[in-house]
This record gives structure tokens, C-alpha cells and sequence, in this order.
């Protein structure tokens, strides 16, 4: 399993906001931010200031996906 931020993305798009305006609503920097599109792992503390900025629960910003399990037996 990973986390995906498909919900971060479609809650800022349900509130007109752009990712910028994401960033100095939380005071994330642009790596952070870099990192998300990029479906890295962000720390907690990050989380809970997105959620702080954007007044809504963790199930707005992140979800747990499930890995391809076919292309885990592939590489084996």
C-alpha cells in the first residue's frame, strides 16, 4: 500500500485553490510540495498543517492506495 494525495488535489480544486496558494495558506515550502506531486511521504507534522489550512479532516488530503499486485510478481 501507498498513500496517494488524490483528495488534496480535488480539494483544492473544489475550493478554486492552486497549489501556490496551498503553500502559503500551511507555510509548506515548494520541495514539500514538489514532493506530494510526486506521491513522496510528507511528515505528520505537514499533514496536520495542510488540514489546519484548509479547515478539514486527513481523508481530504490523503488515501491509502493498494499496490499493483501484479507488477510486484512480475519483478520476481
Amino acid at each position: 500500500m501507498h498513500i496517494s494525495y488524490k483528495p488534496l488535489w480535488h480539494t483544492l480544486v473544489e475550493r478554486n485553490m492552486r497549489k501556490e496558494d496551498l503553500r502559503l495558506a500551511a507555510g509548506l515550502t515548494t520541495n514539500m510540495i514538489a514532493n506530494m506531486g510526486k506521491g513522496k511521504n510528507i511528515s505528520m507534522e505537514t499533514l496536520v498543517r495542510i488540514c489546519e489550512a484548509l479547515n478539514c479532516g486527513i481523508l481530504d488530503v490523503i488515501e491509502l492506495e493498494q499496490d499493483d499486485i501484479s507488477a510486484d510478481t512480475a519483478e520476481c
